[in-house]
């Protein structure tokens, strides 16, 4: 069997990272052939992950271009991907999550009759504008793919109601996990403790383990994933940090604006945190936190960070302010409450369970929210001891597993 994984961005990348892994330490043994293709829809960003978990693409199409667009990435995916697909003919095309890379991808493979498999298939927000271009992304990567892989069940439920058989549906968990879970076991780097010496965080006060997830599933297509209490969160000194990440595409212009506005209110206010900003580099983002934060003593612009800082930064902070999804994801697994800086979310599981919570991009709820988490311990323990219903860390073997028993 020849399975071929191709993403190109630095989310798709973690999150492909552990079902790479496992391809690899399958094809020993089973006789499969695997390879990576990237599209380097991000550059930078994406060789930093492919560095980290030790990936080495077989082909690199190279599409980055600055200031480019949606459709510009799509056009230059579909014509450059395709003869490279018509040339290698694998068995299956595998793609993860929502970017224009996936569904372009997509189209190619289906244009090829080339069976595709969707990693993290069946999220929703039912609004094609919100995220945006995501929203539609996956939905037309899952109208065309073969094998859904949904992390949750309630992703299965989604497709199941737009009309996709369950025969091609399975609840895997969410590769993401797996990534955490591996990387938050790699020491930090000088320059990572370099970094927290700087925020005034000692090491030791993130020192918490990956929060478990209930007993190991053996390697199967079970339909459910266990879940199990969690331990309670470590306990902080006086000084707090808070992780923030906002570059939504549908933040930019005002509401990125009241964001800013508002994580400048409670820098203000509050001597006793410390905020920390990696800085997505579009210039839509770049210039509203700088004009608005710049000056502030105990808020920490920095330049996009590596997953392995991400990940240091993300188990050494007391709360995370984000309009990411995988964070949203991410954060429970380490006890972290998340208040998500969206109006919607496609990952409602995470509300559902008490670990994240809906504050949009509205100025006063964005600062009382914050601050009731630092002043109510019973509001942050609620949240931070709230079990994680994304998965167990098992996500990447379900997956090949799909894959190598496929009778599709």
């Amino acid at each position: 069997m020849n399975i071929l994984t191709i993403f190109g961005t630095r989310p798709e990348a973690i999150k492909m990272a552990p079902v790479v892994r496992e391809l690899q330490r399958r094809s020993a043994v089973c006789g499969l052939r695997s390879s990576v293709w990237v599209t380097a829809q991000h550059r930078q960003m994406l060789d930093q992950v492919l560095q980290l978990f030790g990936i080495q693409p077989d082909l690199d199409l190279d599409i980055m271009q600055d200031g480019q667009t949606p459709t510009q990435v799509a056009a230059r995916v579909l014509q450059r991907l395709e003869p490279h697909l018509m040339r290698e003919r694998p068995d299956w095309v595998l793609v993860q999550g929502d970017t224009t890379t996936v569904m372009a991808t997509a189209i190619v493979a289906h244009h090829l009759q080339i069976k595709i498999g969707h990693v993290e298939a069946g999220l929703r927000t039912h609004d094609k504008r919100n995220p945006f271009p995501e929203e539609m992304n996956r939905v037309i990567a899952d109208a065309l793919s073969d094998l859904h892989f949904a992390p949750t069940q309630r992703a299965r439920a989604n497709l199941l109601r737009e009309g996709i058989p369950d025969a091609t549906i399975r609840v895997t968990g969410n590769t993401v996990i797996d990534a955490l879970q591996w990387i938050v076991q790699q020491p930090p780097t000088r320059e990572v403790r370099a970094l927290l010496a700087r925020l005034d965080v000692p090491e030791e006060q993130g020192d918490t383990e990956t929060r478990g997830q209930g007993e190991t599933l053996p390697v199967s297509l079970s339909p459910c994933l266990p879940l199990s209490s969690s331990p309670c969160p470590p306990v902080f000194p006086t000084l707090r940090l808070i992780l923030v990440t906002a570059h939504r595409r549908e933040s930019f212009g005002e509401p990125l604006r009241n964001i800013c506005t508002a994580l400048r209110d409670i820098a203000l206010a509050r001597p006793d945190v410390r905020i920390v900003y990696p800085v997505h580099l579009n210039p839509n983002v770049q210039q509203p936190v700088n004009e608005t934060l710049h000056d502030l003593p105990n808020v920490t612009l920095l330049p996009p960070v590596d997953y392995l800082t991400l990940a240091h930064l993300l188990k050494h902070c007391y709360l995370v302010l984000t309009d990411s999804g995988g964070l949203q994801e991410e954060a429970p697994s380490l006890g972290k409450p998340v208040l998500v800086l969206r109006e919607t979310t496609e990952r409602p599981e995470a509300i559902e369970a008490g670990t994240a919570k809906i504050v949009g991009t509205n100025r006063e709820t964005i600062v009382r929210e914050t601050n009731r988490l630092l002043d109510d311990a019973d509001a942050y323990a609620a949240m931070a001891r709230a079990v994680n219903p994304f998965g167990d860390g098992h996500a990447a073997e379900r997956i090949v597993d799909a894959l190598l028993n496929s009778d599709l």
